[in-house]
Protein backbone atom coordinates (compact mmCIF):
# COMPACT_ATOMS: atom_id res chain seq x y z
CA UNK A 1 0.00 0.00 0.00
CA UNK A 2 1.51 3.39 -0.72
CA UNK A 3 2.89 5.05 2.00
CA UNK A 4 0.26 8.64 2.56
CA UNK A 5 -2.97 6.47 2.35
CA UNK A 6 -1.45 3.69 4.67
CA UNK A 7 -0.10 6.24 7.10
CA UNK A 8 -3.19 8.41 6.54
CA UNK A 9 -5.50 5.47 7.89
CA UNK A 10 -2.93 4.23 10.63
CA UNK A 11 -3.07 8.01 12.13
CA UNK A 12 -6.72 8.15 11.58
CA UNK A 13 -7.15 5.27 13.74
CA UNK A 14 -5.37 6.54 16.74
CA UNK A 15 -7.85 9.91 16.22
CA UNK A 16 -10.41 7.50 16.42
CA UNK A 17 -9.04 5.58 19.86
CA UNK A 18 -8.43 9.20 21.19
CA UNK A 19 -12.19 10.82 20.32
CA UNK A 20 -13.77 7.38 21.57
CA UNK A 21 -11.90 7.85 24.92
CA UNK A 22 -12.80 11.26 25.56
CA UNK A 23 -16.21 10.84 24.99
CA UNK A 24 -16.16 8.13 26.83
CA UNK A 25 -14.30 9.64 29.82
CA UNK A 26 -16.29 12.92 29.44
CA UNK A 27 -15.67 15.52 32.47
CA UNK A 28 -19.08 15.94 34.53
CA UNK A 29 -17.34 18.11 37.34
CA UNK A 30 -14.38 20.22 37.91
CA UNK A 31 -13.01 17.37 39.81
CA UNK A 32 -12.77 15.25 36.80
CA UNK A 33 -11.82 18.00 34.86
CA UNK A 34 -8.75 18.98 36.81
CA UNK A 35 -7.75 16.22 38.33
CA UNK A 36 -9.67 13.11 36.97
CA UNK A 37 -11.88 13.05 40.24
CA UNK A 38 -8.35 11.65 41.96
CA UNK A 39 -9.37 8.02 41.29
CA UNK A 40 -6.81 7.18 38.51
CA UNK A 41 -5.16 4.12 39.36
CA UNK A 42 -1.12 4.39 40.10
CA UNK A 43 0.41 2.16 37.08
CA UNK A 44 -2.47 3.95 35.12
CA UNK A 45 -1.11 7.72 36.26
CA UNK A 46 2.56 6.40 35.44
CA UNK A 47 2.20 5.94 31.66
CA UNK A 48 0.13 8.86 31.67
CA UNK A 49 3.06 10.74 33.49
CA UNK A 50 5.58 9.69 30.74
CA UNK A 51 3.01 10.44 27.93
CA UNK A 52 2.59 13.36 29.70
CA UNK A 53 6.20 14.68 30.33
CA UNK A 54 7.59 12.98 27.00
CA UNK A 55 6.70 15.56 24.65
CA UNK A 56 7.29 16.50 20.84
CA UNK A 57 10.91 17.18 21.90
CA UNK A 58 11.68 14.09 23.84
CA UNK A 59 10.12 11.79 20.73
CA UNK A 60 10.87 13.89 17.51
CA UNK A 61 13.85 16.61 18.62
CA UNK A 62 16.07 14.91 21.39
CA UNK A 63 17.37 12.28 19.12
CA UNK A 64 17.88 15.03 16.07
CA UNK A 65 19.57 17.45 18.54
CA UNK A 66 21.87 14.40 20.23
CA UNK A 67 22.46 13.05 16.15
CA UNK A 68 23.88 16.45 15.51
CA UNK A 69 25.46 17.58 18.44
CA UNK A 70 26.92 14.11 19.70
CA UNK A 71 27.78 14.20 23.12
CA UNK A 72 26.70 17.33 23.91
CA UNK A 73 23.58 16.82 22.81
CA UNK A 74 23.36 14.23 25.90
CA UNK A 75 22.55 17.46 28.47
CA UNK A 76 18.80 17.42 26.94
CA UNK A 77 18.99 13.21 27.94
CA UNK A 78 20.74 13.62 31.41
CA UNK A 79 18.97 17.19 32.33
CA UNK A 80 15.69 15.67 31.29
CA UNK A 81 15.80 12.43 33.13
CA UNK A 82 17.43 13.94 36.17
CA UNK A 83 14.80 16.63 36.50
CA UNK A 84 12.09 13.96 36.40
CA UNK A 85 13.38 12.17 39.86
CA UNK A 86 13.82 15.52 41.54
CA UNK A 87 10.65 15.95 41.15
CA UNK A 88 9.51 12.18 42.35
CA UNK A 89 11.17 12.27 45.27
CA UNK A 90 11.89 16.59 46.43
CA UNK A 91 8.15 17.92 45.20
CA UNK A 92 5.27 15.16 43.94
CA UNK A 93 4.73 13.45 47.14
CA UNK A 94 4.45 16.67 49.45
CA UNK A 95 2.58 18.77 46.92
CA UNK A 96 -0.10 15.41 46.85
CA UNK A 97 0.49 15.46 50.98
CA UNK A 98 -1.07 19.79 50.61
CA UNK A 99 -3.79 17.71 48.26
CA UNK A 100 -4.86 21.44 45.97
CA UNK A 101 -5.24 21.30 42.68
CA UNK A 102 -2.69 23.48 41.20
CA UNK A 103 0.62 24.53 41.94
CA UNK A 104 -0.34 28.87 41.82
CA UNK A 105 -2.93 27.15 44.65
CA UNK A 106 -0.27 25.82 46.60
CA UNK A 107 1.67 28.78 46.34
CA UNK A 108 -1.26 31.11 47.44
CA UNK A 109 -2.03 29.11 50.43
CA UNK A 110 1.83 28.40 51.35
CA UNK A 111 2.75 32.09 51.08
CA UNK A 112 -0.70 33.54 52.39
CA UNK A 113 -0.97 35.66 49.67
CA UNK A 114 -3.37 36.55 46.45
CA UNK A 115 -0.38 38.23 45.28
CA UNK A 116 1.83 35.28 45.48
CA UNK A 117 -0.85 33.20 43.50
CA UNK A 118 -1.27 35.80 40.92
CA UNK A 119 2.54 36.00 39.88
CA UNK A 120 2.94 32.34 39.62
CA UNK A 121 -0.25 32.12 37.28
CA UNK A 122 1.79 34.36 35.28
CA UNK A 123 4.66 31.95 35.67
CA UNK A 124 2.85 29.03 35.01
CA UNK A 125 1.18 30.60 31.76
CA UNK A 126 4.50 31.54 30.81
CA UNK A 127 6.33 28.68 30.70
CA UNK A 128 3.21 26.60 29.66
CA UNK A 129 2.98 29.02 26.74
CA UNK A 130 6.49 28.51 25.33
CA UNK A 131 6.75 24.90 26.21
CA UNK A 132 3.37 24.60 24.14
CA UNK A 133 4.93 26.33 21.08
CA UNK A 134 7.54 23.05 20.58
CA UNK A 135 4.65 20.59 20.89
CA UNK A 136 2.89 22.46 18.26
CA UNK A 137 5.32 22.50 15.86
CA UNK A 138 6.08 18.95 16.53
CA UNK A 139 2.24 17.95 15.39
CA UNK A 140 2.70 20.70 12.31
CA UNK A 141 6.09 18.73 11.59
CA UNK A 142 4.65 15.21 11.74
CA UNK A 143 0.98 16.16 9.88
CA UNK A 144 2.61 17.65 7.18
CA UNK A 145 5.02 14.83 6.41
CA UNK A 146 1.49 12.46 6.33
CA UNK A 147 -0.50 14.69 4.34
CA UNK A 148 2.07 16.29 1.81
CA UNK A 149 0.66 19.45 3.96
CA UNK A 150 3.06 22.65 4.88
CA UNK A 151 3.98 22.55 8.20
CA UNK A 152 1.42 25.31 8.52
CA UNK A 153 -1.59 23.14 7.17
CA UNK A 154 -0.70 20.30 9.25
CA UNK A 155 -0.41 22.31 12.62
CA UNK A 156 -4.16 23.24 12.14
CA UNK A 157 -4.76 19.67 11.36
CA UNK A 158 -3.33 18.98 15.14
CA UNK A 159 -4.82 21.77 16.82
CA UNK A 160 -8.43 20.51 15.77
CA UNK A 161 -7.59 17.04 16.64
CA UNK A 162 -6.56 18.35 20.24
CA UNK A 163 -9.43 20.67 20.50
CA UNK A 164 -12.08 18.10 20.43
CA UNK A 165 -10.65 15.52 23.26
CA UNK A 166 -9.13 17.96 25.39
CA UNK A 167 -11.55 20.09 25.40
CA UNK A 168 -14.48 17.34 25.81
CA UNK A 169 -12.82 15.34 28.71
CA UNK A 170 -10.34 17.34 30.48
CA UNK A 171 -7.78 15.76 32.58
CA UNK A 172 -10.11 12.69 32.94
CA UNK A 173 -10.42 12.07 29.42
CA UNK A 174 -6.66 13.52 28.86
CA UNK A 175 -5.31 10.79 31.47
CA UNK A 176 -6.80 7.81 29.06
CA UNK A 177 -5.69 9.38 26.07
CA UNK A 178 -2.15 9.81 27.23
CA UNK A 179 -2.14 6.13 28.27
CA UNK A 180 -3.33 4.65 24.66
CA UNK A 181 -0.54 7.59 23.41
CA UNK A 182 2.14 5.87 25.70
CA UNK A 183 1.52 2.70 24.06
CA UNK A 184 1.40 3.61 20.51
CA UNK A 185 4.39 6.25 20.81
CA UNK A 186 6.95 3.68 23.09
CA UNK A 187 5.90 1.11 20.25
CA UNK A 188 6.71 3.26 17.12
CA UNK A 189 10.48 4.42 18.68
CA UNK A 190 11.14 1.16 19.66
CA UNK A 191 10.45 -0.78 16.68
CA UNK A 192 12.30 0.69 13.72
CA UNK A 193 15.59 1.05 16.28
CA UNK A 194 15.20 -3.04 16.99
CA UNK A 195 15.22 -3.34 12.88
CA UNK A 196 17.97 -0.63 12.09
CA UNK A 197 19.96 -1.80 15.37
CA UNK A 198 19.85 -5.31 13.45
CA UNK A 199 20.62 -4.13 9.82
CA UNK A 200 24.00 -2.33 11.22
CA UNK A 201 25.13 -4.21 13.79
CA UNK A 202 23.08 -7.48 14.42
CA UNK A 203 21.89 -7.02 18.33
CA UNK A 204 18.19 -6.77 18.73
CA UNK A 205 18.76 -4.23 21.89
CA UNK A 206 19.57 -0.72 20.27
CA UNK A 207 21.11 0.03 23.40
CA UNK A 208 23.52 -2.78 22.81
CA UNK A 209 23.98 -2.29 19.33
CA UNK A 210 24.92 1.50 20.08
CA UNK A 211 28.45 -0.25 21.52
CA UNK A 212 28.46 -2.81 19.07
CA UNK A 213 30.82 -3.20 16.15
CA UNK A 214 29.45 -2.90 12.23
CA UNK A 215 27.46 -6.26 11.01
CA UNK A 216 30.40 -8.21 9.75
CA UNK A 217 32.98 -6.04 10.35
CA UNK A 218 35.81 -5.03 13.36
CA UNK A 219 35.10 -1.91 13.84
CA UNK A 220 32.65 -0.18 16.50
CA UNK A 221 29.74 1.42 15.47
CA UNK A 222 30.64 5.01 16.95
CA UNK A 223 34.42 4.47 15.86
CA UNK A 224 33.15 4.35 12.65
CA UNK A 225 30.82 6.75 12.84
CA UNK A 226 33.69 9.25 14.28
CA UNK A 227 35.71 8.63 11.55
CA UNK A 228 32.71 9.60 9.21
CA UNK A 229 31.71 12.72 10.28
CA UNK A 230 35.76 13.85 10.58
CA UNK A 231 35.74 12.85 7.07
CA UNK A 232 33.21 16.00 6.78
CA UNK A 233 34.95 18.38 9.00
CA UNK A 234 32.66 18.27 11.68
CA UNK A 235 34.62 16.45 14.57
CA UNK A 236 34.33 13.04 16.61
CA UNK A 237 30.66 12.81 17.30
CA UNK A 238 31.93 10.99 20.80
CA UNK A 239 33.46 14.18 21.67
CA UNK A 240 32.26 17.57 22.95
CA UNK A 241 31.71 19.90 20.42
CA UNK A 242 29.50 23.37 19.64
CA UNK A 243 28.93 24.01 23.51
CA UNK A 244 31.32 24.79 26.37
CA UNK A 245 31.68 22.33 29.20
CA UNK A 246 30.69 25.47 31.59
CA UNK A 247 27.41 25.84 29.09
CA UNK A 248 26.81 22.06 28.82
CA UNK A 249 26.84 21.78 33.00
CA UNK A 250 24.36 24.99 33.17
CA UNK A 251 22.23 23.48 30.67
CA UNK A 252 22.21 20.02 32.45
CA UNK A 253 20.77 21.64 35.70
CA UNK A 254 18.89 24.11 34.06
CA UNK A 255 16.70 21.18 32.42
CA UNK A 256 16.60 19.10 35.70
CA UNK A 257 15.43 21.94 38.12
CA UNK A 258 13.04 23.34 35.46
CA UNK A 259 11.61 19.74 34.71
CA UNK A 260 11.29 19.42 38.88
CA UNK A 261 9.26 22.87 38.02
CA UNK A 262 6.48 21.92 35.01
CA UNK A 263 3.32 22.62 36.32
CA UNK A 264 1.42 20.18 33.49
CA UNK A 265 3.32 17.06 35.08
CA UNK A 266 3.12 17.96 38.59
CA UNK A 267 -0.61 18.22 38.77
CA UNK A 268 -0.53 14.12 37.34
CA UNK A 269 0.52 13.66 41.29
CA UNK A 270 -2.93 15.19 42.17
CA UNK A 271 -4.72 11.92 39.89
CA UNK A 272 -4.11 9.20 41.91
CA UNK A 273 -6.25 8.73 45.48
CA UNK A 274 -3.15 8.91 48.31
CA UNK A 275 0.04 10.36 48.69
CA UNK A 276 1.23 6.56 48.77
CA UNK A 277 -0.38 5.80 45.31
CA UNK A 278 1.89 9.41 44.30
CA UNK A 279 4.81 8.20 45.53
CA UNK A 280 3.97 4.63 43.40
CA UNK A 281 3.11 6.40 40.10
CA UNK A 282 6.28 8.46 40.42
CA UNK A 283 8.40 5.11 40.51
CA UNK A 284 5.94 3.82 37.41
CA UNK A 285 6.61 6.77 35.36
CA UNK A 286 10.12 6.43 35.96
CA UNK A 287 10.23 2.91 34.42
CA UNK A 288 8.15 3.79 31.40
CA UNK A 289 10.26 7.20 30.56
CA UNK A 290 13.60 4.82 30.81
CA UNK A 291 11.99 2.60 28.06
CA UNK A 292 12.28 5.21 25.24
CA UNK A 293 15.21 7.23 26.61
CA UNK A 294 17.85 4.59 26.70
CA UNK A 295 16.55 3.75 23.19
CA UNK A 296 17.20 7.42 22.23
CA UNK A 297 21.00 8.13 21.89
CA UNK A 298 21.17 4.44 19.73
CA UNK A 299 18.38 6.32 17.47
CA UNK A 300 20.29 9.36 16.96
CA UNK A 301 23.80 7.57 16.10
CA UNK A 302 22.35 5.20 13.83
CA UNK A 303 19.79 8.06 12.13
CA UNK A 304 23.10 10.28 11.54
CA UNK A 305 25.12 6.90 10.22
CA UNK A 306 22.16 6.17 7.49
CA UNK A 307 22.15 10.05 6.77
CA UNK A 308 25.19 10.49 6.30
CA UNK A 309 26.40 7.48 4.15
CA UNK A 310 23.05 8.38 1.97
CA UNK A 311 24.40 11.70 0.74
CA UNK A 312 28.07 10.87 1.25
CA UNK A 313 28.30 7.54 0.16
CA UNK A 314 32.03 7.01 -0.98
CA UNK A 315 35.25 8.77 -0.34
CA UNK A 316 34.94 12.47 0.50
CA UNK A 317 36.59 14.87 -2.14
CA UNK A 318 35.64 12.82 -5.10
CA UNK A 319 32.55 13.13 -7.31
CA UNK A 320 32.16 9.33 -7.05
CA UNK A 321 32.00 9.70 -3.43
CA UNK A 322 28.86 12.12 -3.83
CA UNK A 323 24.96 11.59 -4.32
CA UNK A 324 23.98 12.71 -7.28
CA UNK A 325 20.09 14.65 -7.45
CA UNK A 326 18.32 12.67 -10.06
CA UNK A 327 19.37 9.36 -7.25
CA UNK A 328 18.13 11.41 -4.31
CA UNK A 329 15.72 8.66 -2.39
CA UNK A 330 11.90 9.37 -2.17
CA UNK A 331 12.32 10.13 1.50
CA UNK A 332 13.96 13.28 0.85
CA UNK A 333 11.79 14.44 -2.17
CA UNK A 334 9.24 14.14 0.52
CA UNK A 335 10.68 15.96 3.22
CA UNK A 336 12.08 18.67 1.00
CA UNK A 337 8.16 19.42 -0.23
CA UNK A 338 7.76 20.55 4.11
CA UNK A 339 10.51 22.99 3.80
CA UNK A 340 12.23 20.76 6.31
CA UNK A 341 15.14 19.88 4.20
CA UNK A 342 16.60 21.80 1.51
CA UNK A 343 19.46 20.90 -1.14
CA UNK A 344 20.94 23.73 -3.17
CA UNK A 345 23.16 22.91 -6.56
CA UNK A 346 25.73 25.63 -5.72
CA UNK A 347 28.50 24.51 -8.31
CA UNK A 348 26.43 22.95 -10.80
CA UNK A 349 27.64 19.74 -11.30
CA UNK A 350 24.11 18.00 -10.33
CA UNK A 351 25.30 16.04 -6.81
CA UNK A 352 25.11 16.84 -3.21
CA UNK A 353 28.42 17.81 -1.41
CA UNK A 354 26.99 17.83 2.40
CA UNK A 355 30.07 18.69 4.80
CA UNK A 356 31.07 21.50 7.62
CA UNK A 357 31.46 24.72 5.76
CA UNK A 358 33.22 26.23 8.73
CA UNK A 359 35.68 24.36 8.88
CA UNK A 360 38.34 26.33 7.72
CA UNK A 361 41.27 23.43 7.10
CA UNK A 362 38.41 21.05 5.45
CA UNK A 363 37.66 23.50 2.93
CA UNK A 364 41.15 24.91 1.70
CA UNK A 365 42.83 20.98 1.60
CA UNK A 366 39.43 18.93 0.56
CA UNK A 367 36.76 21.39 -0.66
CA UNK A 368 37.87 23.80 -2.81
CA UNK A 369 39.99 21.49 -4.58
CA UNK A 370 36.92 19.48 -5.35
CA UNK A 371 35.56 22.19 -6.85
CA UNK A 372 33.11 22.68 -4.05
CA UNK A 373 30.98 26.00 -3.34
CA UNK A 374 29.40 26.01 0.04
CA UNK A 375 27.30 23.00 1.86
CA UNK A 376 24.49 21.98 -0.34
CA UNK A 377 22.83 20.72 2.47
CA UNK A 378 21.72 24.26 3.00
CA UNK A 379 19.18 22.84 5.45
CA UNK A 380 18.02 19.98 7.59
CA UNK A 381 15.82 20.27 10.51
CA UNK A 382 16.93 18.13 13.19
CA UNK A 383 12.78 17.52 13.98
CA UNK A 384 12.81 15.38 10.67
CA UNK A 385 15.74 13.11 12.17
CA UNK A 386 13.53 10.42 14.48
CA UNK A 387 10.31 10.44 11.86
CA UNK A 388 13.08 10.55 8.49
CA UNK A 389 14.68 7.44 10.37
CA UNK A 390 12.86 4.54 9.20
CA UNK A 391 12.52 6.32 5.32
CA UNK A 392 16.36 6.66 5.09
CA UNK A 393 17.07 3.12 6.63
CA UNK A 394 14.27 1.86 3.80
CA UNK A 395 12.06 -0.05 6.43
CA UNK A 396 8.59 -1.27 5.09
CA UNK A 397 5.96 1.60 4.97
CA UNK A 398 3.67 0.22 7.71
CA UNK A 399 6.96 0.91 9.89
CA UNK A 400 6.97 4.29 8.53
CA UNK A 401 3.30 4.99 9.06
CA UNK A 402 3.19 3.70 12.77
CA UNK A 403 6.34 6.37 13.69
CA UNK A 404 4.27 9.19 12.42
CA UNK A 405 1.19 8.10 14.34
CA UNK A 406 3.92 7.85 17.23
CA UNK A 407 5.08 11.45 16.59
CA UNK A 408 1.73 12.86 16.66
CA UNK A 409 0.51 11.06 19.69
CA UNK A 410 3.85 12.22 21.80
CA UNK A 411 3.27 16.12 20.58
CA UNK A 412 -0.72 15.88 21.30
CA UNK A 413 -0.14 13.81 24.51
CA UNK A 414 2.07 16.86 26.09
CA UNK A 415 0.43 19.69 24.28
CA UNK A 416 -3.00 18.67 26.33
CA UNK A 417 -1.39 18.67 29.34
CA UNK A 418 -0.08 22.28 28.56
CA UNK A 419 -3.13 23.14 27.72
CA UNK A 420 -5.25 21.93 30.46
CA UNK A 421 -2.42 23.33 32.73
CA UNK A 422 -3.07 26.58 31.38
CA UNK A 423 -7.02 26.45 31.31
CA UNK A 424 -6.79 25.55 35.05
CA UNK A 425 -4.74 28.39 36.17
CA UNK A 426 -7.15 30.51 34.49
CA UNK A 427 -10.37 29.03 35.68
CA UNK A 428 -9.42 27.94 39.10
CA UNK A 429 -6.58 30.05 40.29
CA UNK A 430 -7.63 33.64 38.44
CA UNK A 431 -11.04 33.35 38.20
CA UNK A 432 -12.48 31.05 40.78
CA UNK A 433 -9.83 31.52 43.50
CA UNK A 434 -9.65 35.91 42.93
CA UNK A 435 -12.16 37.72 40.47
CA UNK A 436 -15.11 34.94 41.60
CA UNK A 437 -15.29 33.18 44.07
CA UNK A 438 -18.67 32.25 44.63
CA UNK A 439 -18.76 31.11 40.71
CA UNK A 440 -21.29 28.04 40.36
CA UNK A 441 -19.46 24.58 39.71
CA UNK A 442 -21.08 24.31 36.36
CA UNK A 443 -19.91 28.10 35.47
CA UNK A 444 -16.11 27.39 36.64
CA UNK A 445 -16.34 24.20 34.22
CA UNK A 446 -17.64 26.02 31.24
CA UNK A 447 -14.84 28.73 32.08
CA UNK A 448 -12.18 25.88 31.98
CA UNK A 449 -13.27 24.51 28.74
CA UNK A 450 -13.37 28.09 27.05
CA UNK A 451 -10.32 28.74 28.30
CA UNK A 452 -9.03 25.19 26.99
CA UNK A 453 -10.15 26.63 23.62
CA UNK A 454 -8.50 29.91 24.00
CA UNK A 455 -5.17 28.16 24.91
CA UNK A 456 -5.61 25.77 22.02
CA UNK A 457 -5.98 28.92 19.34
CA UNK A 458 -3.25 31.22 20.63
CA UNK A 459 -0.69 27.58 20.67
CA UNK A 460 -1.23 27.37 16.96
CA UNK A 461 -0.68 31.10 16.54
CA UNK A 462 2.82 30.66 18.37
CA UNK A 463 3.75 27.08 16.78
CA UNK A 464 3.69 29.01 13.43
CA UNK A 465 6.33 31.11 13.79
CA UNK A 466 8.86 28.94 16.66
CA UNK A 467 11.94 30.45 17.74
CA UNK A 468 13.91 27.35 17.20
CA UNK A 469 13.34 23.73 16.50
CA UNK A 470 11.33 21.46 19.45
CA UNK A 471 14.14 20.69 21.84
CA UNK A 472 15.50 24.19 21.91
CA UNK A 473 11.82 25.97 22.83
CA UNK A 474 10.98 23.60 24.85
CA UNK A 475 14.77 23.69 26.67
CA UNK A 476 13.91 27.88 27.17
CA UNK A 477 10.23 27.14 28.82
CA UNK A 478 12.60 24.51 31.58
CA UNK A 479 14.48 27.31 31.58
CA UNK A 480 11.19 29.74 32.69
CA UNK A 481 10.24 26.99 34.80
CA UNK A 482 13.81 26.56 36.79
CA UNK A 483 13.83 29.90 37.88
CA UNK A 484 10.79 31.04 39.01
CA UNK A 485 8.24 28.06 40.17
CA UNK A 486 10.87 25.24 41.15
CA UNK A 487 12.36 27.83 43.87
CA UNK A 488 9.52 28.57 45.01
CA UNK A 489 7.97 24.93 45.33
CA UNK A 490 11.18 24.40 46.95
CA UNK A 491 11.42 26.79 49.69
CA UNK A 492 7.73 26.17 49.87
CA UNK A 493 8.35 22.81 51.29
CA UNK A 494 11.52 22.75 52.95
CA UNK A 495 11.95 26.36 54.49
CA UNK A 496 9.48 27.58 57.16
CA UNK A 497 11.00 31.27 57.33
CA UNK A 498 10.61 32.11 53.56
CA UNK A 499 8.14 34.71 53.76
CA UNK A 500 5.46 36.32 51.44
CA UNK A 501 7.31 39.42 50.48
CA UNK A 502 10.59 36.66 49.55
CA UNK A 503 8.48 34.16 47.82
CA UNK A 504 7.27 37.35 45.30
CA UNK A 505 10.11 39.25 45.20
CA UNK A 506 12.23 36.17 44.51
CA UNK A 507 9.81 34.52 41.62
CA UNK A 508 9.79 38.24 40.62
CA UNK A 509 13.89 38.50 40.01
CA UNK A 510 14.23 35.00 38.29
CA UNK A 511 11.47 35.33 35.98
CA UNK A 512 12.67 38.57 34.83
CA UNK A 513 15.84 38.40 34.55
CA UNK A 514 15.82 34.74 32.75
CA UNK A 515 12.87 36.07 30.60
CA UNK A 516 15.17 39.46 30.11
CA UNK A 517 18.28 36.82 29.18
CA UNK A 518 16.65 34.64 26.89
CA UNK A 519 14.44 37.66 24.88
CA UNK A 520 17.61 39.83 24.42
CA UNK A 521 19.35 36.90 22.44
CA UNK A 522 16.10 34.43 20.67
CA UNK A 523 13.73 37.51 20.07
CA UNK A 524 11.30 39.96 21.92
CA UNK A 525 8.27 37.56 22.56
CA UNK A 526 9.79 35.46 19.54
CA UNK A 527 9.57 37.92 16.95
CA UNK A 528 11.83 36.80 14.23
CA UNK A 529 14.69 39.33 13.97
CA UNK A 530 14.19 41.40 16.77
CA UNK A 531 17.02 39.80 19.32
CA UNK A 532 18.97 42.66 20.57
CA UNK A 533 21.99 40.84 21.27
CA UNK A 534 24.04 38.30 18.75
CA UNK A 535 22.78 35.41 19.72
CA UNK A 536 26.88 33.73 19.74
CA UNK A 537 28.97 32.87 22.56
CA UNK A 538 31.41 36.06 21.84
CA UNK A 539 28.09 37.93 22.84
CA UNK A 540 26.53 36.10 25.74
CA UNK A 541 27.26 37.84 29.32
CA UNK A 542 30.09 35.76 30.66
CA UNK A 543 29.84 33.43 28.07
CA UNK A 544 26.71 32.17 29.11
CA UNK A 545 24.31 30.63 26.86
CA UNK A 546 20.37 31.72 27.09
CA UNK A 547 19.46 28.05 27.23
CA UNK A 548 21.76 27.31 30.72
CA UNK A 549 20.90 30.70 32.13
CA UNK A 550 17.32 28.95 34.20
CA UNK A 551 20.27 28.08 36.67
CA UNK A 552 21.44 31.85 37.37
CA UNK A 553 17.80 32.74 37.51
CA UNK A 554 16.88 29.91 40.13
CA UNK A 555 20.21 31.12 42.27
CA UNK A 556 19.00 35.01 41.94
CA UNK A 557 15.51 33.65 43.05
CA UNK A 558 16.39 31.64 45.99
CA UNK A 559 19.08 34.75 47.34
CA UNK A 560 16.49 37.11 46.88
CA UNK A 561 13.99 35.47 48.50
CA UNK A 562 16.39 34.34 51.53
CA UNK A 563 17.14 38.02 52.13
CA UNK A 564 14.00 39.96 51.74
CA UNK A 565 12.12 36.98 54.04
CA UNK A 566 15.07 38.09 56.63
CA UNK A 567 14.64 41.86 56.20
CA UNK A 568 10.51 41.45 56.73
CA UNK A 569 8.18 39.88 58.97
CA UNK A 570 8.21 36.02 59.92
CA UNK A 571 5.22 33.68 58.30
CA UNK A 572 2.69 33.11 60.98
CA UNK A 573 2.61 30.32 63.17
CA UNK A 574 -0.06 28.27 61.17
CA UNK A 575 1.68 28.91 58.18
CA UNK A 576 4.75 27.17 59.60
CA UNK A 577 2.72 24.20 61.44
CA UNK A 578 1.35 23.91 57.72
CA UNK A 579 5.13 23.50 56.28
CA UNK A 580 5.82 20.86 58.85
CA UNK A 581 2.65 19.21 58.36
CA UNK A 582 3.26 18.93 54.28
CA UNK A 583 7.05 18.06 54.81
CA UNK A 584 6.72 15.31 57.85
CA UNK A 585 3.89 13.74 56.36
CA UNK A 586 1.00 12.10 59.30
CA UNK A 587 -1.07 9.55 58.25
CA UNK A 588 0.44 9.03 54.57
CA UNK A 589 -1.31 6.13 54.22
CA UNK A 590 -4.64 6.90 53.84
CA UNK A 591 -6.71 9.50 52.27
CA UNK A 592 -5.89 12.87 51.95
CA UNK A 593 -8.11 15.81 52.15
CA UNK A 594 -8.32 18.42 49.48
CA UNK A 595 -9.24 20.98 52.64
Amino acid sequence: MELQTLSLIVVGITFLIYIAIAIWAKAGSTSEFYVAGKGVHPIANGMATAADWMSAASFISMAGIIAFLGFTGGAYLMGWTGGYVLMALLLAPYLRKFGKFTVPQFIGDRFYSTGARTLAVICLLLISITYVIGQMRGVGIAFANILNLSVELGLLVGMAIVFVYAVLGGMKGITYTQIAQYVIMIFAYTLPAIFISLQLTGWVLPQIGLGATLKGEDTYLLEALNQTVNDLGFGDYTEPRGMSMLNMFLLTISLMIGTAGLPHVIVRFFTVPKMSDARSSAGWALIFIALLYTVAPAVAAMALWNFVNTVQPGEVGTEEGTLAYEEMPGWMDRWAATGLLIFEDKNGDGRVQYYNENNEEFVRNVAEPAGWMGNEVVKIDNDIMVLANPEIAGLPNWVIAIVAAGGIAAALSTAAGLLLAISSAISHDLLKGIFMPSISPQAELLAARIAMAGAILLAGYLGLNPPGFAAQVVALAFGLAAASLFPALMMGIFSKTINKEGAIAGMLVGVISTSIYIFLYNGWFFIPGTNVLPNSPEGWILGVSPLGFGVIGAILNFATAFLVSRATVAPPAHIQELVESVRVPRGASGPVSDH
